[in-house]
């Protein structure tokens, strides 16, 4: 959910912003995992054009989710979504990640899972490269990546990232389910601070919880991130819907996880 290093440093400097900005650019195109995963990028544009998928954020509300509704539908699990796995026989069809602390957090499983992973290119260092891993690089620019083989933008929340794989990949009506978009938690958006013993924000008490590190949400930023996704899916033919049970996300218009999955 936090905004990449080079948004902080562009806001001081811009000069040094762009400087550090194309820097990374030209040393991750020279990288040879660059050329691997774009690859893998584009082989993966447009399979599963029209179809249908659903993103699992990972507010409270995803508790209420009944998992056995989403057979035979593409889902996408968000950062830690596996601290559920011990409770459900339910796995998400790709899992995504950017966020630094996340992936440090979350790499024993993400370096073991058999899950396709989308995880941000600075996680290499935590992230061994093998089948199934694609590493995204991020740009400091606005918008909304139709094609993610380039670059995405991380949008202020990993669910932006979520859908713009999405349209990459051809979907063209995407639900989002447990994406409260409430923090009970407060403070400076997208300040970094240290868990409490207990982590209320998030489906799972373990969340961000006993002294690790987290970012705080930008709620603003990310509104405008899902208009730019709402926009995008509706000049694709498609839309985005919100099938969460309560919270406090109205960009895209509501409806009921059933309603979505049996609609034509």
């Amino acid at each position: 959910m936090s905004r990449p290093a080079i948004f902080a440093n562009q806001s001081l400097n811009p000069y040094r912003g762009a400087a550090i900005a194309l820097t990374h650019r030209i040393l991750w195109d020279l990288n040879p995992l660059s050329w691997q995963s774009r690859k893998a990028l584009q082989a993966c544009r447009n399979t599963h054009l029209g179809e249908k998928a659903v993103i699992l954020c990972n507010g409270p509300s995803l508790n209420k989710l009944d998992f056995g509704c989403l057979d035979g539908c593409f889902t996408f699990g968000l950062n830690k979504i596996n601290l559920l796995f011990n409770r459900s026989s339910f796995r998400p069809s790709a899992l995504v990640a950017v966020n630094k602390h996340v992936i440090e957090q979350n790499q024993s499983f993400f370096n073991s899972t058999t899950i396709p992973v989308f995880i941000d290119y600075r996680g290499r260092r935590f992230i061994r490269n093998r089948q199934g891993v694609v590493f995204l690089h991020s740009t400091n620019l606005r918008g909304f990546a139709y094609d993610c083989s380039i670059s995405i933008d991380q949008g202020y929340t990993v669910t932006y990232v979520a859908l713009q794989i999405a349209a990459h990949m051809g979907f063209r009506h995407v639900a989002l389910v447990g994406c409260d978009h409430n923090f009970t938690t407060r403070g400076p958006a997208n300040a970094t601070v240290v868990a409490g013993d207990s982590d209320p924000n998030h489906f799972d008490p373990r969340y961000f919880a006993n002294g690790v590190a987290w970012d705080l949400p930008d709620l603003i930023q990310s509104e405008i991130s899902y208009l730019f996704a709402k926009q995008a899916f509706e000049n694709l033919g498609g839309r985005v819907v919100n099938c969460t049970d309560g919270g406090k996300l109205e960009i895209f218009p509501r409806m009921s996880l059933p309603e979505f999955l049996s609609h034509s």
